[in-house]
């Protein structure tokens, strides 16, 4: 299921072939008349828990997500299979759109954000976010020879990654097992060696395991991961003292207060940290909070349009709670509200609807003078943070 497949089938057949793969769920009538809870593995092996009408949701998705593929593999049939890499695609793909339901996609990034299939996702990922261009740059046995090299060493990066190994998606059919936990640690134990100032940082086996899943190849894992953390994210995110995700948080309270303004203020009377629910989401890229084709969704848009992305979609989920968030009490009531409403949100199209039609637009050159406002207070907070870790381990030396 998870595992490489050679390119030997027709478009035509592959296309059939992947339709065929996207089964309906169908709940027990006892189920349905109780509206129980629910069990269920989606399209990549997650147990998902839900009543009825979250099936009924996941149903509609999965039609969805045929239509969406009937699209892209006409486009395949069309106009190749770098269509989305011709100069022109953008000024042709409205009349070459011949499906209703994308009649108005008139731009490659329209098409991105309805959806790129599962099937495409690994060819199409790997081209637009310019991972195969940087994997070209290198000699083709780039990723064999460094797995050899580093396959015996241990470091404290290499000690984490064995600690996390077990904790990433427990329960999960293939990530769970000794095959799934071999390939995930060569995958970060590679890049541990490729870049040293990242080394290694928990999160990123979450997002390394949803790689391995959509990519199937731990090589194409690998040089996603490489463009994710080189290229779309900001700088330090994922280095020893998290640097650049702080920022990113900070960032984000600024836009809250812009976009949410009844929210934040609130939160803010209940001196609410958004960091105690949003640290993840930037760690994780939302991997850890929502169901894994609406994470995959957000994924397909950061990969084209760049880590932006992240603030459009944390904003909304906040957005799409303003209701309860305004009327919240305590602390506690804020993280159950915003949990509750991640774990369930099963359609992709709601969460982006909102993310890029209401939250409005934010450049990401408006959201780098964001950044570079931030950065010196986070980085003189850390130099603090640092001399008082130092300062109290001289004492205790003492």
């Amino acid at each position: 299921m998870y595992g490489a497949r050679a390119h030997t089938q027709s478009l035509k057949d592959l296309a059939l072939e992947y339709g065929s793969q996207i089964t309906t769920l169908r709940p027990s009538i006892y189920a349905r008349r109780a509206n129980l809870t629910v069990k269920f593995q989606d399209l990549y092996g997650f147990t998902v828990e839900g009543n009825v009408d979250d099936v009924n949701v996941l149903n509609e998705v999965r039609e969805k997500v045929r239509e969406q593929a009937r699209v892209w593999w006409s486009l395949e049939a069309s106009k190749g299979s770098n269509w989305y890499l011709q100069t022109h695609v953008y000024s042709t793909l409205k009349s070459s759109l011949k499906f209703s339901a994308l009649v108005n996609a008139i731009t490659l990034k329209r098409l991105i954000r309805k959806g790129i299939p599962p099937a495409l996702r690994p060819k199409v990922w790997l081209a637009l976010s310019g991972a195969a261009k940087k994997k070209s740059t290198v000699p083709e046995s780039y990723y064999d020879d460094l797995t050899k090299a580093v396959q015996d060493k241990v470091t404290p990066a290499t000690k984490q990654i064995d600690h996390d190994l077990p904790r990433t998606f427990p329960g999960h059919p293939w990530l769970d097992t000794p095959e799934g936990h071999a390939a995930l640690r060569r995958v970060l134990v590679v890049y541990s060696f490729r870049d040293s100032d990242v080394g290694y940082c928990q999160g990123l086996n979450y997002v390394g395991a949803l790689l391995l899943l959509v990519m199937k190849t731990e090589e194409d894992a690998f040089w996603m991961l490489a463009v994710l953390l080189e290229n779309v994210l900001v700088n330090d995110c994922y280095t020893y003292n998290l640097s650049g995700c702080h920022v990113e948080q900070r960032v984000f309270k600024d836009l809250l207060r812009k976009k949410c303004p009844r929210i934040a203020s609130n939160l803010d009377a209940l001196e609410f940290d958004v960091s105690l629910v949003c640290t993840e989401w930037f760690l994780c890229l939302f991997s850890k909070s929502l169901p894994s084709e609406t994470t995959l969704r957000v994924w397909d848009v950061l990969f084209y349009e760049g880590a932006k992305v992240l603030f459009h979609v944390a904003l909304a989920i906040f957005k799409m709670t303003e209701e309860e968030l305004v009327l919240a009490h305590q602390v506690g009531d804020v993280i159950n509200i915003v949990q509750r409403t991640t774990h369930h949100l099963f359609d992709p199209d709601d969460l982006l609807t909102v993310a890029f039609d209401k939250i409005g637009s934010m450049t990401t050159t408006a959201i780098s003078k964001h950044r570079k406002k931030q950065e010196p207070a986070v980085l003189a907070e850390l130099d603090q943070r640092s001399r008082r870790l130092y300062s109290y381990g001289e004492d205790e030396g003492r």
